[in-house]
């Protein structure tokens, strides 16, 4: 099937249940997130800066790009003028670096925090209760042009399902006691991204609002060419 097949799918399956589609294109040609944009798609995800800078010059402006990599703070600079939302959120250093940013591009910039969610010691995230701590904190309450909209969890890779659905739920859990406790009164606090290829139907069941999906959209990825650039 075509990347134009492929996303249709996914699309007509997810808008159903009204949960949003982010196509993972890193790693992929321009091209390919074209043949996705030509029937529709709008929300893409992306892993290096580097990678996305380039392409979303080449690219149409109404793309809603989705940074949703490990982001190092001295490369927030070069996507703070057009990143649509930074996923992987994960230290307080971090936070107060886009906030920076966001004063100087005169914007806010919607994130995620990242929660430490899979039972890997190469995953990046929050513990639980490292975010309770940042959200309590001056510091964090002075970010004025960031919004937080929500959590994202990566699962542990190639877990039973019943694992990858615990883990699902947990941080169900913890948004919910996050929304009560810090957001009740904010009606943009609403976004879990959770799921990917292989246990996105998992995610929805337990309450994911997003799902980033990649390969199964666009194939196996072509050769990595692209590099950080340095600050």
């Amino acid at each position: 099937m075509s990347i134009a097949d492929n996303l249709l799918k996914y699309k007509s399956e997810l808008d159903e249940v009204k949960v949003k589609l982010v196509a993972v294109s890193k790693n992929h040609p321009v091209d390919a997130v074209i043949a996705a944009y030509t029937v529709g798609q709008r929300i893409f995800g992306e892993n290096l800066v580097q990678e996305m800078v380039e392409k979303a010059a080449q690219l149409p402006k109404d793309i809603e790009w989705h940074l949703i990599g490990h982001l190092q703070t001295n490369k927030v600079k070069y996507i703070a003028p057009f990143i649509q939302l930074i996923e992987s959120v994960d230290s307080l250093k971090l936070l107060k670096e886009i906030n920076k940013q966001a004063v100087k591009n005169n914007r806010i910039i919607d994130c995620l925090l990242q929660i430490y969610i899979a039972d890997e010691d190469t995953k990046f995230g929050l513990g639980y209760d490292e975010v309770i701590e940042i959200l309590r904190t001056e510091e964090f309450a002075a970010c004025k042009n960031v919004r937080i909209l929500g959590l994202m969890g990566i699962a542990t890779n190639a877990a039973s399902e019943k694992q990858t659905q615990v883990e699902f739920n947990e941080l169900k859990v913890l948004f919910d006691g996050i929304k009560l406790s810090f957001f009740r009164k904010d009606d943009y606090f609403k976004e879990i991204s959770m799921g990917m290829s292989s246990d996105y139907q998992l995610a929805i069941a337990e309450g994911s609002t997003m799902v980033r999906i990649g390969s199964s959209i666009f194939g196996k990825r072509v050769i990595k060419h692209w590099k950080e650039a340095e600050s």
